[in-house]
């Protein structure tokens, strides 16, 4: 399988203190906010970026991340996130290992939905230690939401 690392989400409690705090302490650069909203999950976030590096803070409304952060704490850091070139490659590599890719609650997924609301194509990888989750974005859509992410207005 052909991946490569990007990034980590961190739950936090107010994105906007978390971003300013990165952006005066790291002198990090900030990008825009985003919501994502689909069944239970509503979630706010942004992408932090030093250089090459980067973290997603995620502000969590409903769903298992409100209640992840409400069990865990603030600054949980919950999920690995990896591009790969080709997601139908990965997603049907997954299923001949015998592994149900799944959408961001748990439900299965089929190679047809793999869509999110960021309009990056996108699979998470079943639970299975505690709540550490690892997700798969296309490398093609993720690049291009970062250079959307980091646009000025």
């Amino acid at each position: 399988m052909d991946l490569k690392f990007s990034h980590i989400d961190i739950l936090v409690k107010d994105l906007q203190t978390a971003c300013d705090y990165y952006s005066k302490i790291l002198k990090a650069e900030i990008s825009k906010k985003f919501t994502w909203q689909r069944d239970d999950l509503h979630v706010t976030y942004a992408v932090v970026k030093m250089g090459q590096e980067k973290f997603m803070l995620v502000q969590p409304f409903s769903g298992n991340l409100k209640n992840l952060l409400d069990s865990k704490g603030e600054g949980t850091i919950y999920r690995h996130c990896y591009s790969a070139p080709d997601i139908e490659l990965v997603y049907d590599e997954l299923m001949d290992a015998g592994l149900q890719p799944e959408d961001e609650n748990g439900n299965s997924l089929s190679k047809e939905k793999l869509n999110s609301p960021s309009g990056v194509r996108i699979i998470w990888l079943p639970k299975r230690f505690g709540e550490f989750s690892i997700e798969i974005l296309e490398e093609s859509g993720l690049e291009d939401f970062m250079t959307e992410a980091f646009e000025k207005n």
